[in-house]
């Protein structure tokens, strides 16, 4: 099973078959963004205000700042479940990217190596409503996080990928083991 592919029983057929879904009503998808957008105007006001009373770091840990930042990730994950219900997509919308002109020239194929790091993972012990198919996703969002800190480090992270089943292939990596 890739993936993509889900347990019948786990998923609505029709949101998560191949078939087109031309008469999708997006009202309810529009209401959480609608949430979602008023929750960052919000966090947006309250963090203003709270900056204009307090320090960076006061800040960062005020108790309205932290409660509207629960409740954008309260909203993102309904709508994530809400695309995921409706559509049978696997929405990325809680990553982060800079335009970063710094790094506008990739290194040379010397410069530039290959790291994988691998998991063998089995079924969540107990009751769970967590399947194998949720851990690419754990995997995807941890692989966020590590790019991140490379970045951060310095370095530039050129491509990274998650995949389940073998380690992710990169550029011409084919053509590289066959010299």
């Amino acid at each position: 099973m890739s993936e993509h592919e889900h347990d019948e029983h786990d998923h609505d057929a029709a949101s998560h078959g191949s078939d087109p879904l031309p008469d999708v009503d997006p009202t309810a998808l529009h209401a959480v963004v609608d949430k979602m957008a008023a929750a960052l105007h919000s966090y947006v006001e309250t963090a203003v205000g709270v900056r204009a009373e307090f320090g960076a770091h006061e800040a960062d840990e005020d108790p309205r700042v932290l409660a509207l930042e629960s409740q954008v990730g309260t909203l993102n994950a309904q709508l994530y479940d809400l695309l995921h219900e409706t559509l049978g997509v696997h929405a990325d919308l809680t990553g982060m990217t800079w335009d970063d002109d710094e790094h506008d020239e990739e290194p040379s194929d010397q410069d530039v190596d290959t790291f994988h790091l691998g998991f063998v993972v089995g079924p969540p012990t107990g009751a769970s409503d967590l399947t194998l198919d949720s851990v690419l996703d754990l995997v995807d969002a941890g692989g966020s996080e590590l790019a991140h800190k490379l970045q951060d480090a310095g370095f530039q992270v050129i491509e990274w990928g998650a995949s389940r089943g073998a380690p992710m292939s990169f550029g011409d990596d084919d053509e590289d083991d066959e010299g």
